[in-house]
C-alpha cells in the first residue's frame, strides 16, 4: 500500500517529495493545479504584479527627481497572460520534481472512504494519508456578495478597474490595494474594525502614510450591500467593483466525517501533524493557524517524516511574516507584552532600492523589541528592501536563544543588513 497525499500546495508538494526521498511509495493527488494557492492564486501572483507596480512607482519617483522622462503604458491583459504562461512552466517543473523521487502524480478529485481513496474511478488503499487540501476565500454574509471578486479572480480581470473597493483589513487587502493604486485605480478599503492588526501602531502608521498613501482606508465601517459597480457601506455609497478579502476557510470537507475538526472546521492535529486517526495526517492551511507557505512546508515535511516512521514535532516559534508592498514590510509579532520589554529603532539607511528615497525621506525603519533584563529579542518590525532576509535571520537568532550582546561577531552584507546590524551592535 502507498502513502497518499491529497493536495499539491506547499504542504502536500514538499511533504510528498520528502516521503519519496525517504524511499516511501507515494501517490500525490491534485484536483486542479500543482503548487496550490501560492503559485496559482496567491503569493506568486501578488509578487509578479508587485514587480510591475514597483517599476511604475519608481518611474514616477525618478520623473519627479527630473532625470527620467517618457511614458510607460501598462497592458494589463498581456501582463496576466505572461503570468499564466510562467505559472504553466513552473507547474511542469514542480510536477517533474515530484516524479523525480519516484512519486506518482494523479490529477482528479479525490474521495476518502475509510482506508480507501478514489480518484478518476480508480481506488487505492493507503498505508498513511496526508490531507493537504488548503483553503479558499471566506464568503461573508453580505447582500449582493455574488457580485464581488476574490483574490483568485485577479488574473481574470480584463483591464485595470478605474475604481476598486476592497472589503477586509488584512495583509491580502493591503497588497491588492497597493498593486491597483499603483496601476492607476482609485482604491478604497473598508474594514469592519481595525486595519492591519498584525502590525504595531508605528509600523501601521508608516505603511498608511508612505506605502499606501494613494489608498482611502475606512476603519470601523460595515459593508451593507455589494452591487456590480458599487458598494453600500455605513460610510456611504462608493462606485467601483468590489474585492472581498475577509479571510479564508479550510477545505476540510473531504474528511469531515472521518477525522476530528476544530470549531472553525480546520482539521485538528497534534504537534506531529497527526489527526485523531492513527494513519491520517494533515498539513498546511487546512489545519488552520498560520496561512503561510513556509509554515505549510514545515508542516508537510513534519507529517511526511512521521508517516515514514521517523519522529518529529512542529514548533511555531517566532514565525516571520511579510507584506509585499513598494518596500517589503516584515515582522515577527509574538504579542508578548511585558513590563520588562523595551524597544529601539532607527530610520532605514541609504542603499539598494532606498538611495533615491533619501530625497523624500521615506527610507523605512527597523525596530526591535527586547527584554531589558535578559536582552532577548521579543519582536521585530522592519520596512526596508532587505527586510525579508533580515527578519528571517532574526527569527533564527530568536529561536536559538541568542541575545543582543552576542551579536558582535555578526558581519553584515553591506548595505543590505546595515539597519539590523547597527541596532544589534551599537544601540542595546
Amino acid at each position: 500500500m502507498e502513502n497518499i497525499v491529497i493536495g499539491s500546495g506547499p504542504a502536500g508538494r514538499v511533504g510528498s517529495i520528502e516521503l519519496g526521498k525517504l524511499g516511501e511509495d507515494v501517490i500525490l493527488i491534485e484536483k486542479k493545479h500543482i503548487a496550490g494557492t501560492c503559485l496559482n492564486e496567491g503569493c506568486m501572483v501578488i509578487c509578479a504584479l508587485n514587480d510591475v507596480s514597483r517599476l511604475l512607482n519608481n518611474k514616477k519617483k525618478y520623473e519627479n527627481h527630473g532625470f527620467i522622462k517618457g511614458n510607460i503604458e501598462l497592458d494589463y491583459k498581456k501582463l496576466t497572460e505572461k503570468i499564466i504562461e510562467t505559472q504553466e512552466k513552473l507547474r511542469a517543473i514542480e510536477q517533474k520534481e515530484n516524479e523525480s523521487v519516484g512519486n506518482k502524480v494523479i490529477f482528479g478529485e479525490a474521495k476518502v472512504e475509510g482506508d480507501t481513496v478514489t480518484v478518476n474511478g480508480e481506488s487505492f488503499n493507503y498505508k498513511n494519508l496526508m490531507v493537504a487540501t488548503g483553503g479558499r476565500p471566506s464568503i461573508p454574509q453580505i447582500e449582493g456578495v455574488e457580485n464581488g471578486y476574490y483574490s483568485n479572480d485577479i488574473l481574470n480581470l480584463k483591464e485595470v478597474p478605474e475604481k476598486l473597493n476592497i472589503i477586509g483589513g488584512g495583509i491580502i487587502s493591503a497588497e491588492i490595494a497597493n498593486i491597483f493604486s499603483s496601476f492607476g485605480s482609485e482604491v478604497n478599503i473598508f474594514v469592519r474594525s481595525s486595519f492591519l492588526k498584525e502590525l504595531n501602531q508605528k509600523t501601521k502608521d508608516y505603511v498608511i502614510k508612505n506605502l499606501l498613501n494613494r489608498v482611502n482606508i475606512y476603519e470601523n465601517t460595515d459593508t451593507l450591500e455589494i452591487n456590480k459597480n458599487s458598494i453600500n457601506t455605513s460610510k456611504g455609497e462608493f462606485e467601483g467593483i468590489t474585492f472581498i478579502c475577509t479571510g479564508r476557510v479550510p477545505n476540510s470537507e473531504i474528511v469531515k466525517d472521518i477525522v476530528k475538526l476544530n470549531p472553525d472546521n480546520s482539521i485538528a492535529t497534534d504537534n506531529m501533524m497527526k489527526t485523531n486517526v492513527d494513519n491520517i495526517y494533515a498539513a498546511g492551511d487546512v489545519t488552520g493557524g498560520y496561512n503561510l507557505t513556509p509554515v505549510a512546508r514545515m508542516e508537510g515535511i513534519t507529517a511526511a517524516r512521521n508517516m515514514a516512521g521517523l519522529s518529529q514535532i512542529v514548533k511555531y516559534n517566532n514565525i516571520p511574516q511579510s507584506i509585499t508592498l513598494d518596500m517589503p514590510v516584515s515582522f515577527i509579532n509574538n504579542n508578548k507584552n511585558s513590563e520588562n520589554n523595551s524597544s529601539i529603532g532607527i530610520p532605514g539607511l541609504a542603499g539598494p532600492e532606498t538611495f533615491w528615497n533619501i530625497l523624500n525621506g521615506h527610507t523605512g525603519f527597523t525596530e526591535i523589541g527586547f527584554d531589558k533584563n535578559t536582552k532577548e529579542v521579543k519582536e521585530v518590525y522592519s520596512i526596508s528592501p532587505s527586510s525579508l532576509s533580515d527578519v528571517a535571520y532574526m527569527s533564527l537568532l530568536m529561536n536559538i536563544g541568542e541575545d543582543m550582546e552576542n551579536f558582535d561577531e555578526f558581519i553584515e552584507v553591506h548595505p543590505n543588513t546595515d539597519a539590523v546590524s547597527k541596532i544589534m551592535k551599537y544601540m542595546y
